[in-house]
């Protein structure tokens, strides 16, 4: 008895608090990818090069691969903090922590080969593909989109 009573009103509150927990994950996150990862790879002191530098799976392809996820955790990460073309941003990123995981974490477990990161981040930037960037966003102001 007492035990429904508690669920009852915390699933009362996590209801009343969703849609501002879902900004918080989504902004927060965005956050997190252009001033903890991409702002570094292109601003910070030890910036990246568009030429050179680290190639794709052993694979020289003319273009440093640091610069290209630069570029994404910079400047997708801004789009996904605005809210604004939020699911392709996601999905864009979400498809980078693999390539991520895939090149720099070999190993199969993530937290025995230091993928955890790369792992949490592929799975927020799915949830916020499938979810959509929520109503205090650029896309539900700007196209009327309904958030689910």
């Amino acid at each position: 008895m007492i035990f429904t009573s508690i669920n009852a009103r915390l699933e009362s509150i996590a209801n009343k608090i969703q849609t501002i927990s879902w900004e918080c994950l989504r902004i927060g996150c965005g956050i997190m990818m252009v001033f903890g990862h991409g702002y570094g790879k292109m601003f910070g002191e030890r910036a990246q090069a568009l030429t050179g530098g680290k190639d794709f799976f052993g694979i020289d392809v003319g273009i440093n691969m640091l610069f290209v996820a630069g570029v994404i955790e910079f400047y997708v990460g801004l789009l996904i903090i605005l809210g604004l073309f939020t699911r392709p941003a996601a999905l864009l990123t979400a498809i980078l922590m693999v390539m991520a995981y895939l090149s720099s974490h070999a190993a199969w477990f993530p937290t025995f080969n230091g993928g955890e990161l790369a792992t949490v981040y592929f799975l927020v930037f799915m949830a916020i593909f499938a979810y959509g960037p929520g109503p205090f966003s650029l896309d539900a102001k700007l196209f009327g989109k309904k958030t689910d």
